[in-house]
Parts: C-alpha cells; sequence; structure tokens
C-alpha cells in the first residue's frame, strides 16, 4: 500500500530516526515500501531473533552518521550537556579519527576543525 503513495513513505521516514526490522522481513521491505526509507537514509537494521530490542535500540541510539553531500562542511553532535568532560573528549577524539580514516588522504584533506556548543561560540582546534 505504501509503495504506490511516496508522499506517505517520505513521512513516515521523516517521523522516525530509525528503524528495526528482523532478518526474515528485510528482504520483504524494498517490495512493500519501495526505495522511499533507502533514499531518505533509513533503512532499517537487522535485528536476530536472539537479539535484545533494548540493546540495539540503545546502540542505534549511540550511532552517528557522517553525511557528505555536495558542500565540504560536515557538523556532527558528538555529545550532550549530561556528559563528563572526559566522555566528551574521547567521543571528540574517536569521531576525527574515524572521520580522517574514511578520508583518502587522511589529515591532508582537512583544513580546519572546531568544536561548538548549542549556544556558544565556536573554538577552533586545528
Amino acid at each position: 500500500k505504501l509503495n504506490k503513495n511516496k508522499k506517505m513513505i517520505k513521512k513516515l521516514a521523516a517521523s522516525y530516526d530509525a528503524f528495526l526490522a528482523s532478518e526474515s522481513m528485510i528482504k520483504q521491505i524494498p517490495r512493500l515500501l519501495g526505495p522511499g526509507l533507502h533514499k531518505a537514509g533509513k533503512f532499517p537494521t537487522p535485528i536476530g531473533h536472539n537479539d535484545e530490542l533494548s540493546v540495539r535500540a540503545d546502540e542505534i541510539r549511540a550511532t552517528i552518521k557522517f553525511q557528505l553531500k555536495k558542500v565540504l562542511c560536515l557538523a556532527v553532535a558528538i555529545g550532550n550537556v549530561s556528559m563528563t568532560e572526559d566522555e566528551l573528549v574521547s567521543n571528540i577524539m574517536l569521531a576525527i579519527n574515524f572521520l580522517v580514516s574514511l578520508l583518502k588522504k587522511n589529515w591532508q584533506n582537512v583544513k580546519s576543525l572546531f568544536i561548538k556548543s548549542t549556544m556558544g561560540k565556536p573554538h577552533r582546534l586545528l
């Protein structure tokens, strides 16, 4: 039913941050929903029959996505107010090192790095 209605699939994809589906259902999702979820970057994460849902949901909540479009600027959320300074530093280091490992020329492709809180001024790291 949703396969024919692209607006409904877009609305469904926009209303949730992530989707979970059993491994047996993953094969049927493209046929039922079409390419809408995949285009939105929210194709369901597979769950085995012995996986705990709460553990998988927490894992997805803790995951960030690096999406480079046509612009060369990238902004990523790496923490929140309830985190300690050490947790923030480890998240920053992990995110930066992972991002640099994805680039072809590693650090040669990075011109500058900034860290910024929601309402604060940006501070240059590199």
